[in-house]
Order: C-alpha cells, then sequence, then structure tokens
C-alpha cells in the first residue's frame, strides 16, 4: 500500500460536535489524525457522496459499497472465529486472503463510525504469509488461532504501536507486547488495527482526541465505552474477535449497545502483566480486566481456552491457576439450574427495551427442561456505586483534570461525571485507603448472604437501564460497574430485540425509584432509539467463570446464543 500523503480521511460525524480545545492542542490532534489518514489508500476510500448520505444505520454499507470482493464478504460475515480458524487449516482460505479481507473491512467500518485508532494492513499481511508459509511446509498451524485477525483496543500493548489512555498527551510507542498479546501471537494470531476508546478510559461513550465513535445500528447513539471502538467494528464485520478491557462495563456496555457477545472474566483469570503504559490506583480495589469480544459464546470460550492453555499463572503470579473448561464443564447437579432474573436494581429502573428484552429471556426459559426461573432482589446498589466511584479515584482526580486541562485538551463533561465523587470524598491517606477496602469487603459478604437467600445458580438482568444512549449521556453504569465492585464474572449475549420507533414504547405508570431513575425517563423521552440492539448480561459468583459458561452453554438453545 502506497505511503505517499493523502488528503483527510472523510469519516461520517452526527451531531452534537466534539469540544475543541487551545489551537495548539487542535494542531496536534490534526497532525494525529492526518496520520491516519495518510495510512489509508485512495482504493479504499469510500465515495464523499457515501459518507454524506450515510444512513443512521450503516451496518449494510460494507457489503454494499463495491470495496470488497463477493469472497471477501463471505470470509468477513459467514463465519465465527472458531469457523475461520478451521476454514485456515483446511486451506479452504489463506491467512493472507483473511487478512486482507478484515483489513479492508476495518477501514470502510472507520469511515462509517470512527472506530479505529491505528491501521496496519501491511504488517498484518507480512504476518499472514509467514504462517502461510508455515502451514504449506509443515502441515500444521502454529496455533488454534492460526491466522484469525484480532483487533485490539488502543489502550493494550502491542509491540511497534502506539497506546494512549484516551488523552493525546499520552500517546506513546511501545516496544513490547503485554503479556496477553504475547499468548494470542504465539497462538497464531493476526494483528490488523486498534480501535477507539474514550477520555480517561473511564466513559461508556468513546469519544476521545481520535474522534466519537458512532453506533452502527444508529448512529444518533453512543457505541459504549470504553471499548467502544472494538464494538462498533465487530458489529460492521471489521474484525470477529477483539480484545476489550473491564473495569466499569467496559466489555460489556458496548457489547450489549452494539449487538455482540463480550465477557469480563474474574478480575484474577486473564493476564494483566504490562496491561496498561501507567498504573491505575483504582485496582487497589477494583482490578481491570481483559476479555473476548466476539460473534459467539464458543469464540469467548475459544479465547478463554487459548489463554488457560499458555499457563498464565507461571508467568503473572496475582491470577488464580484455574484450568478453563468453560463450555465443555462437567457438573453434577442435585436438581435444576437456578436462573435468577433481576428487573432492576432498586436505584434505576429499566427502560422499556431492555424491560422487553428480560420478559423474552424468562419466557424462554420458563419451560425449559432442567431450569427453574427465580425473580431476584437487589441489594443496596446505589450505596455500592457510589463507593465504586469513590474507589476508581481513590487519592482525588483534581491533579489529573490539571493535567489534561494544561495541555489544552478539553476536559469533556462524561470525564467530569466520573471523578465527581471522588473529588468530593477522597480517600487520600493509606487509612482512607483501608476504610474503601473495608467498605467494599464488608458489601462482599453482606451480597455472599444475599445471594445465598435468593438461592439462584446465576442471574440474568440488564447491561444497561436502556439501550444505546445518545451522545453525551450516559452517565449510570449500575448494571455492570456493580459487579466490577463485586469481582463477579458476567458475559454479555445479543437478544432478537431491538428498540422501536420513537413514540412505540412507553415506561409503566409507577413512581422514578431516584433522581437517576427520573433523570433515564427524561433521556428516553428526548431520544431517538430506533434499531438499536438489546442485549442482556448474565452473572455468576466470583470465580464461577467455568460454571457460568456451563451454564449459558445449557442454556444455549432457549436463548438463541450462537
Amino acid at each position: 500500500m502506497s505511503n505517499s500523503i493523502l488528503p483527510a480521511l472523510p469519516i461520517v460525524a452526527v451531531d452534537p460536535p466534539m469540544i475543541r480545545g487551545t489551537k495548539e492542542y487542535e494542531q496536534k490532534r490534526t497532525e494525529v489524525q492526518q496520520r491516519f489518514a495518510d495510512s489509508i489508500p485512495m482504493e479504499l476510500r469510500l465515495p464523499q457522496s457515501v459518507i454524506d448520505s450515510a444512513p443512521a444505520n450503516v451496518t449494510a454499507i460494507p457489503r454494499e459499497c463495491g470495496l470488497l470482493s463477493e469472497r471477501e464478504i463471505a470470509i468477513t460475515e459467514d463465519y465465527d472465529a472458531v469457523a475461520l480458524a478451521d476454514a485456515i487449516a483446511t486451506k479452504n482460505y489463506t491467512a493472507y486472503e483473511v487478512a486482507t479481507a478484515f483489513a479492508k473491512r476495518a477501514v470502510i467500518a472507520h469511515q462509517l463510525t470512527a472506530c479505529l485508532t491505528e491501521w496496519f494492513m501491511d504488517e498484518a499481511l507480512d504476518r499472514a504469509k509467514d504462517l502461510d508459509n508455515h502451514l504449506e511446509l509443515t502441515g500444521k498451524t502454529v496455533g488454534p488461532l492460526h491466522g484469525v485477525p484480532i483487533s485490539i483496543k488502543s489502550l493494550l500493548p502491542l509491540k511497534g504501536h502506539l497506546v494512549d489512555l484516551g488523552i493525546l498527551s499520552t500517546q506513546t510507542t511501545v516496544d513490547f507486547d503485554s503479556h496477553a498479546v504475547a499468548v494470542l501471537r504465539d497462538a497464531g494470531a493476526v494483528f490488523y488495527c486498534k480501535t477507539n476508546q474514550p477520555q480517561l478510559i473511564m466513559h461508556l461513550e468513546s469519544a476521545s482526541f481520535h474522534g466519537r465513535t458512532l453506533n452502527p445500528y444508529n448512529s444518533k447513539l453512543s457505541s459504549g465505552g470504553s471499548s467502544g471502538g472494538e464494538a462498533a467494528l465487530l458489529a460492521m464485520g471489521g474484525s470477529i474477535l477483539g480484545i476489550g478491557s473491564d473495569i466499569g462495563g467496559s466489555i460489556r456496555g458496548p457489547a450489549g449497545f452494539c449487538g455482540i457477545y463480550g465477557f469480563k472474566p474474574t478480575s484474577n483469570v486473564l493476564p494483566r502483566k504490562d496491561g496498561m503504559i501507567i498504573g491505575f490506583a483504582a485496582e487497589m480495589t477494583i482490578p481491570i480486566c481483559i476479555g473476548p469480544m466476539s460473534r459467539s459464546l464458543r469464540d469467548m470460550d475459544l479465547f478463554m481456552s487459548v489463554m488457560s492453555a499458555s499457563r498464565p499463572w507461571r508467568v503473572d503470579p496475582r491470577l488464580l491457576p484455574i484450568p478453563w473448561t468453560g463450555i465443555s464443564t462437567h457438573m453434577e447437579r442435585s436438581g435444576p439450574l437456578k436462573v435468577g432474573i433481576m428487573m432492576n436494581d432498586g436505584a434505576i429502573q429499566i427502560q422499556p427495551p431492555v424491560a422487553k428484552a428480560l420478559e423474552w429471556a424468562r419466557n424462554r426459559l420458563l419451560d425449559a427442561p432442567g431450569i427453574e426461573v427465580k425473580s431476584f432482589e437487589p441489594l443496596r446498589t446505589a450505596e455500592a456505586m457510589k463507593n465504586t466511584r469513590i474507589a476508581y479515584w481513590p487519592s482525588g482526580a483534581e491533579d489529573l483534570r490539571d493535567m489534561v486541562v494544561n495541555t489544552g485538551e478539553p476536559w469533556m463533561e462524561l470525564s467530569e461525571y466520573i471523578i465527581k465523587d471522588a473529588v468530593e470524598n477522597p480517600a487520600r491517606d493509606a487509612d482512607g485507603m483501608f476504610k474503601l477496602r473495608t467498605t467494599q469487603e464488608s458489601f462482599w459478604f453482606d451480597w455472599a448472604a444475599h445471594w445465598k437467600t435468593q438461592n439462584v445458580d446465576i442471574l440474568i438482568c440488564p447491561v444497561f437501564a436502556g439501550p444505546a444512549p445518545s451522545h453525551g449521556t450516559t452517565r449510570y453504569w449500575n448494571y455492570t460497574a456493580f459487579w466490577n465492585y463485586l469481582d463477579m464474572p458476567g458475559a454479555v449475549l445479543p437478544t432478537p430485540i431491538v428498540a422501536g420507533p420513537k413514540g412505540m414504547e412507553s415506561y409503566p405508570d409507577n413512581e422514578p425509584l431516584s433522581k437517576q431513575c427520573e433523570n433515564m425517563r427524561q433521556l428516553w423521552e428526548d431520544g431517538d432509539f430506533e434499531g438499536a440492539p438489546i442485549g442482556i448480561q448474565v452473572v455468576a459468583p466470583r470465580c464461577h467463570d467455568n460454571e457460568l459458561f456451563h451454564a449459558l452453554e445449557q442454556m444455549k438453545e432457549y436463548l438463541q446464543i450462537m
């Protein structure tokens, strides 16, 4: 591909526009975006007319735009990662043509959703050639991911590539792979792009100096955060398996908003070594963890199996040495699988399409053999969420805000929202940190007792109080961050439910549960969510990740899990 200087890359944009920083900052931001544009050859650029006339739902454009061959469309649409790995291993496709197809589709997806931060097709093709040569010479693959393209959130270190924390001044090139990336590379993965995330990595809206990522199903809506670029890319068919990270819903929120699969494991299951270029004080109470984002349950299971097979606990002693059995887990139960359904968290009532998705799941499971469906009551969500927001920034965040502002970068409203409780209630010193930790552990004990009284094996609950929200309005993380505070594993699954046209669905006639709940009702009235996919979240007790996947496999037929 040509590296000659090319014009800026036209990208679909919607209101409200991104807020602007100082003249110096905007110049640096323009330079970053121009470098990205220069990496994209003219033959992979959509006509300006397509950008200007793009509908709210852009998911059909990649297959209709004429930039992909029929074979490339089949490669990027007709497989999940498990099936594609098999197709490469049996030489139905070469790794080279698979890498070509996904790299091309990723660039098309970016022009329609602003989902990428970096694109390196040439490097991917060199890697794919080596893999094809290895298979031809030896008759064997290098590992279970031989030739499978994998996209990566910008935060995660990939040797020779840029990382950032959603803040321009943090952008730097690293000369190493994180532990998790190294495991995937050894298993045969092909890396070809990195994806967008929010300022601070701490919004459920992926808007940063790279731009604002749009939801492929309705461009007026968020793709989620902080792994929103990953989710949008997967929804557009520009990726088949992605790596996200999660400390408050950063995998699960985007997965739910974009109609894909996502899994946040218990924090000490997957490799964390070298996962961030700087430390994050929140990890003293709420560890960040990586996880898969994919097209199917078995793809997530494959990802977990590859990680476990490398025995990562030998490198990272923080990890639990629990081998992965996942969907193949064998369990002897004395009775049915007991599935709790939590319709609200006691603080924020869910919007109508989410209620419809949960009722769909309940009704599908009610007559399923070997499954008992029960109602599940919430416990002190508002209290836990306030403590979570403080724990994210235990020493306050004023210095971080000053650091951003002093570089001329605009401080976003959602950044101010997420630090507000910590600024007003900082832990600051060792005694404060000790109190944060003991408060959290006390809640763990109370929650364990509560779970026992509810007498369930797993819990089905919302991913978010509504469908993907309008841009700039994603404030309430209750339904995901709550499980980070408890360090419980959670998987997000798509459902056939989508939000209807504006005005077609309404709340029940009851009183809001809180001021936040009242605000969510207003956001519902103000927004237009038509076409937004609705996911559900399935949660299990801490360290019961294998049991969670066993339960998902048991419910697979009834919940239409791929």
